[in-house]
């Protein structure tokens, strides 16, 4: 999947969507250093593109609290 495919999906999602991914990333990427750390790691970018999908993720969810607030603001 591409870079903005998954910036969209991420996107798209709710809040509590995209916190099951970001413990489903973390959870991953812990696996891919433990097997890094056993040389068991056969791709050694997988490491990379686990920690850019934790971070799209956090940029997401950040995203959505300032709209939120921003909203918020606006309103009340």
């Amino acid at each position: 999947m591409k870079r903005k495919e998954k910036l969209a999906e991420y996107r798209g999602a709710t809040a509590e969507q995209l916190s099951i991914d970001l413990k489903e990333m973390e959870k991953n990427l812990f696996h891919l250093r433990f097997q890094s750390a056993t040389d068991r790691l056969e791709t050694p970018s997988e490491i990379r593109k686990a920690k850019r999908d934790i971070a799209r993720i956090l940029s997401v969810m950040s995203e959505k609290k300032k709209a939120a607030a921003k909203k918020e603001v606006a309103h009340g």
